[in-house]
């Protein structure tokens, strides 16, 4: 490739810190850990000189050449194969997949390899496997999946899901040093949204996997989501409010492990629940939540426990169709107020 088109790609190093969006706290993340360690290297289809799909990626190629920053032929099972090979011989692979869709082509070596590694043998295999997720995007029924309830089934990985720049950057270093398989998924609609962009601290930290957080507290009753689905709950709970009704939010940042104990307090303050997430309803994680809910906190439950998903469709790629598909803040503030009566 020419000097020129590599100098069309190359970006300029992030700052530490400071004012970023979510496409950015990802690349400061991933960056500084390259920095901090030798052993951290990323591997995924145009992730090198094309500076990845979505730009998270740009200009590591050019900061840490060929060797750190591997971009590979289209065959997402190879990818997780090398990660995992790399990482049982030391290194701490970082790999793309384009769209969280095509993890479905590594789906074997995930569940029967990487996942069982360390139950197996005793071996950690600290690799960190990352991509788009999510729709409202118009991209249609391939390039728009949540996959989290594909893994969840399985024991030996870890997934998170961040909703904000601040935990963008804190989870990607976190899943970096963590000696077990990562799932990080990242909503693409979240990348650039104005909305998200927000003060990063300069100083190195981390989000510890597996901690929820509170993205809004209230007293009459919990909405439990993830991803771009909090900001959904968090424009309900603003409507909620001119009506009388103080609703919590709990972000769970972490799929697996779950944060029970944050999700159990909620609901023991507040009596109510609605578990909401953008896959379709059926199979979708909110199913395990409610179950949790029923069995260990029952007993501080004012009404049953509601879930919102989208419907049990592909994701359509017409605008109108999509919108119908995904949950909207008019069917949070319904589920609301239905159980704010009951």
């Amino acid at each position: 490739m020419s000097t020129a088109v590599k100098k069309e790609h190359k970006s300029a190093r992030p700052q530490r810190g400071g004012q970023a969006t979510m496409v950015e706290a990802i690349r400061q993340g991933i960056w500084e850990e390259m920095e901090r360690d030798p052993t951290v290297f990323v591997i995924g289809e145009d992730v090198g000189v094309y500076g990845g799909a979505f730009k998270v990626t740009d200009g590591l190629l050019d900061e840490f050449g060929k060797e750190r920053v591997i971009d590979t032929p289209i065959s997402e099972g190879a990818i997780v194969g090398a990660a995992c090979g790399a990482a049982l011989m030391g290194m701490r692979p970082i790999a793309e997949f384009q769209f969280i869709d095509f993890i479905s082509a590594g789906f074997d070596l995930l569940t029967n390899y990487a996942a069982k590694c360390r139950y197996r043998w005793g071996a950690p295999l600290p690799t960190v496997f990352r991509g788009p997720c999510g729709s409202g995007v118009r991209s249609g029924p391939f390039h728009s999946l949540n996959a989290e309830s594909f893994f969840m089934n399985t024991a030996g990985l870890k997934i998170v899901e961040p909703s904000t720049a601040y935990d963008a950057k804190g989870l990607i270093k976190a899943a970096i040093r963590d000696p077990d398989p990562v799932l990080y998924f990242e909503h693409k609609k979240l990348y650039r949204l104005p909305r998200l962009r927000e003060e990063l601290p300069s100083d190195d930290y981390i989000v510890e996997i597996g901690k929820a957080r509170t993205a809004r507290a209230g007293r009459d009753l919990t909405i439990i989501t993830f991803g771009a689905m909090v900001l959904t709950a968090l424009d309900a709970a603003e409507e909620l409010e001119k009506e009388g009704l103080d609703v919590e939010v709990i972000d769970l940042r972490t799929l697996a492990p779950l944060d029970k104990l944050a999700i159990f307090a909620s609901v023991k303050k507040t009596s109510k629940a609605i578990v909401l997430h953008e896959a379709s309803r059926t199979g979708g994680i909110g199913g395990e939540i409610a179950a949790l809910i029923a069995e260990e906190a029952f007993e501080w439950l004012d009404a049953p426990v509601i879930r919102i998903g989208s419907i049990d469709t592909p994701v359509p790629y017409s605008p109108p169709l999509e919108d119908y598909y995904l949950p909207q803040t008019k069917d949070v503030v319904d589920a609301a107020r239905k159980l704010a009566a009951y």
